[in-house]
């Protein structure tokens, strides 16, 4: 697939009033430019289309999306244009919150176009909306970090992973979901190399200044995260956890601040919170190592120590698979943004 099309890509972009227009537009930005926003700049080849961009929505009015930005269709669902890709970019959605029942028909027409041997690409929270549509049952998915515990609950027939910045869920990549909100820029890079060429996407992540998330998701992730429950118990040991995670023996002293016995206690821990109690307390620590990278300039053998480790092999272990670098790598990535 990767060669020059003597005719531009269909493509068609989903907008809904819940579309996030910096994905919705920057997508359609990027894509329209293949081909030839670098060969203007750098007046070498001579410039074509590559992708025909468009908007496509339940209905072809105008709508305002995300902030009230505008959206203006360019067709509806009921058009029913042929395409050879679609794209459901980021919609604004709390970490609880789905779309069930909201726009049936347009559920329906993805289903169609998948059928019809289109290929299916979410940014994003974008994979929200492909899971109402089942597609996703029984397949590894992605999404922003922050909803796992949507899929966890909602579409438990997902099996979503934080961790990527892409995942294919079948072999032959015909749909593919991107990780957290600027993972669009992932997709675009994957879609025009993978429908164009690698050369294309290399030159347009050059002009745009596009990243590649080779890191994936996990050091951006929050690994701490208040679940609602009704779990009073295990709620006032999450508030002692949360100010007493550097004690050595700090799953000891919790037990004994609950009152409860010790297996009763981490049963309904993780029936209420969807995480282990000493899940919880390594998490704890590794946002407070997090925290001391990305502000100050505490060697890292210190931070162990100030997070809760006396072993710091055991501490740089734990910290990699938590947040998927090292320390000193993790504090690279971060520390210029604390910096600026």
């Amino acid at each position: 697939m990767n060669q020059r099309h003597p005719r531009p890509v269909e493509v068609l972009i989903v907008a809904v009033p819940e579309t996030a227009g910096s994905a919705l537009y920057g997508m359609v930005d990027v894509l329209s430019a293949a081909g030839n926003i670098w060969q203007t700049l750098a007046r070498t080849d001579s410039a074509q289309t590559l992708f025909r961009v468009r908007i496509i929505a339940p209905e072809r009015k105008p709508f305002v999306c995300g902030n009230a930005i505008p959206v203006t269709p360019d067709c509806a669902i009921a058009d029913n244009p042929k395409t050879a890709v679609v794209i459901l970019p980021e919609l604004w959605l709390g970490p609880d919150e789905d779309i069930h029942g909201r726009y049936p028909r347009l559920m329906d027409w993805i289903r169609r176009k998948h059928e019809e041997g289109a290929t299916l690409y979410s940014a994003c929270s974008g994979a929200v909306m492909l899971a109402e549509t089942g597609l996703l049952d029984g397949c590894e998915a992605t999404s922003h970090w922050g909803y796992q515990d949507l899929f966890r609950n909602r579409y438990p027939k997902v099996r979503f992973r934080p961790e990527p910045n892409l995942v294919f869920a079948d072999p032959a990549g015909r749909i593919v979901t991107a990780g957290g909100t600027t993972s669009w820029h992932d997709l675009a890079i994957h879609i025009i190399s993978r429908h164009c060429s690698p050369g294309e996407a290399l030159r347009i992540a050059k002009v745009y200044l596009l990243k590649w998330h080779a890191e994936g998701q996990l050091p951006y992730a929050t690994l701490v995260r208040r679940s609602p429950h009704a779990d009073a118990v295990v709620r006032k040991c999450e508030d002692w956890l949360n100010e007493h995670f550097r004690e050595a023996d700090a799953i000891k002293q919790v037990v004994e601040f609950a009152k409860v016995p010790e297996r009763t206690l981490k049963r309904r821990f993780k029936a209420a919170t969807g995480t282990t109690l000493i899940d919880y307390l390594q998490n704890l620590r590794v946002e407070e190592a997090k925290r001391l990278l990305e502000e100050g300039h505490l060697p890292v053998e210190e931070i162990s120590v100030e997070s809760g480790y006396e072993d710091q092999s055991f501490f740089r272990r734990l910290f990699k698979r938590r947040t998927g670098l090292n320390p000193r790598d993790y504090r690279r990535l971060f520390q210029p943004v604390t910096n600026a």
